[in-house]
């Protein structure tokens, strides 16, 4: 049974407890020694995967950093999207992964709350009270970040040793093939790219009416499938209704690196790596991280459990439900 079967079953009764959750995702971080693995660095490219950010520049800062002592510039980030929103330094986190990006660095993959973005600044919805991308909306170069934005792709691929995978912020449809994900994705990519009008259009699509805009949501927001195939973004009510166990079920030749999921926190399973530990949340649910996995490159089965090659970045920004109570 992995990690995320067992969370479930003991919260079950709790669905709605998001501090339950939290804090349960909190203490099976422990179970995998995050901070205590070494890379044994050989001199070759690490590639080093990184949870949701959401707007933490300081604790990204804190991974670069530390990446920076044991690999120089020998490495390159893949995010899995939502690198913005909650959290407090939204224009800096942007800024520093632009740059990696732009010097090959860096992959990002598009999430929900870059998406949310994207529709506060075409008029499609109102902002939040726990949105914090203001700054980036009011930022005097905003529109080249909306253009940037949405010019980012849903899915990056690769291979892992012998291992092809992929990674998307949310999830991946059961039964459909690495390349049925590719097709998928990048036709919706391409309407999202083709101008800002066709932008504006597909964000404002029902997923109910328009086959990419529910692509478009199923990759960036779903966390659970029903026995019938109906995502949801809800939390699964079992933990069989978790997407990643449908989709594990069709016993998929490729691996999935995503996030999207503070509450069920770190997911390691065979052919699955889920990475949003919550970062955004410290303080309010107990201490977070922002957790990053690197992979040896040189590993027949990199996706395969138990696994250790991960670390784990303490959180230092307070969640603004803390700062708001003790102001």
């Amino acid at each position: 049974m992995d990690v995320a079967a067992r969370r479930w079953i003991a919260t079950r009764d709790r669905p709605c407890d998001l501090a339950a959750r939290l804090r349960l995702a909190t203490r099976d971080v422990g179970l995998f020694a995050l901070s205590d693995w070494s890379s044994g660095y050989a001199g070759r490219v690490q590639r080093i995967f990184v949870g949701d950010v959401q707007g933490c520049a300081d604790e990204l800062g804190d991974l670069v950093a530390r990446i920076d002592a044991s690999f120089g510039r020998d490495f390159e980030l893949w995010l899995v999207g939502d690198i913005v929103n909650r959290g407090p330094a939204n224009l800096r986190v942007l800024q520093r992964v632009r740059a990696l990006r732009d010097t090959g660095r860096a992959l990002v993959v598009l999430g929900n709350h870059e998406l949310s973005l994207l529709r506060v600044a075409f008029g499609q919805r109102q902002l939040a009270a726990d949105d914090t991308f203001q700054q980036v909306l009011e930022a005097s170069d905003a529109d080249d970040w909306l253009e940037w934005l949405r010019r980012l792709p849903l899915v990056e691929t690769g291979r892992i040793g012998t291992q092809d995978f992929a990674m998307v912020h949310a999830s991946v449809a059961p039964g459909w093939s690495l390349a049925d994900l590719v097709a998928h994705a990048r036709r919706v990519e391409a309407r999202l790219r083709e101008s800002r009008r066709d932008a504006k259009r597909l964000l404002a699509a029902k997923p109910s009416e328009d086959p990419d805009a529910d692509v478009l949501a199923r990759l960036t927001r779903a966390r659970s499938v029903d026995a019938r195939g109906r995502w949801s973004s809800r939390e699964p009510v079992s933990p069989e209704d978790a997407w990643h166990r449908r989709w594990a079920a069709h016993d998929p030749d490729y691996g999935v690196v995503y996030g999207h999921w503070a509450t069920q926190g770190l997911h390691v399973a065979r052919n699955l790596r889920g990475l949003d530990t919550g970062c955004v949340y410290h303080g309010a649910f107990g201490d977070r991280f922002l957790t990053a996995w690197l992979p040896a490159d040189d590993s027949a089965a990199p996706f395969a459990v138990p696994d250790e090659r991960f670390w784990r970045i303490a959180a230092r920004a307070r969640d603004s439900r803390v700062r708001e109570e003790n102001a």
